[in-house]
């Protein structure tokens, strides 16, 4: 798979692989052992528990239907919670990919620039990276600007600005202007 596919590729919140994979996880989270470790949900599926057990020793629609909305909550916060895990661990993977399949504009003493596979870059090594590039490892911007798409590490939205003496991760796109880095890691 291409760098530029890996840059382009978007994990979709209905993705099934993540889907099937959080359904499973959903329902492995109503162990009460688990459930303890987030006190609210908790004392929601014991009011799960207890209104069902009330709802079988004195059935009535009104407590069937506070038990069905009960376990819907209780359910529910639980896929919503593994999908949003799923899908950091599908990002996660995704930015590791990119990182070992980046090609990086590594910029010689003598001003040359040559293209090296990221994994091959030394600390202190200077790397180019344009608008639309990949930034292919940690490092510090050390001459420009330029517009920085974090969201898949940082969750926000917008890009960000690095500018002189700033530390960009490695692994985000360059969305703007040009920026020679100084490799942080080797």
């Amino acid at each position: 798979m291409s760098a530029a596919t890996l840059r382009n590729q978007r994990t979709s919140l209905l993705d099934p692989a993540i889907l099937r994979q959080a359904a499973l996880d959903s329902l492995r989270k109503l162990d009460p052992r688990l459930m303890a470790r987030n006190p609210v949900m908790f004392v929601v599926e014991l009011g799960s528990v207890l209104v069902t057990a009330i709802a079988i020793a004195h059935p009535s629609r009104f407590a069937w239907t506070i038990a069905a909305w009960l376990w819907f909550t209780t359910v529910f916060a639980n896929l919503a919670e593994a999908i949003a895990e799923g899908r950091g661990k599908a990002q996660a993977a995704e930015l590791k990919k990119t990182r070992a399949v980046t090609t990086a504009h590594r910029r010689g003493v003598d001003g040359t620039v040559e293209d090296v596979p990221s994994g091959s870059l030394q600390m202190d090594d200077l790397v180019v990276v344009s608008a639309g590039e990949v930034i292919p490892a940690d490092g510090e911007v050390v001459e420009g600007i330029a517009s920085v798409d974090e969201s898949a590490i940082t969750g926000e939205s917008a890009a960000g600005y690095p500018r002189i003496g700033r530390r960009p991760l490695g692994g985000p796109r360059a969305v703007r202007g040009c920026s020679p880095t100084r490799s942080s890691c080797g």
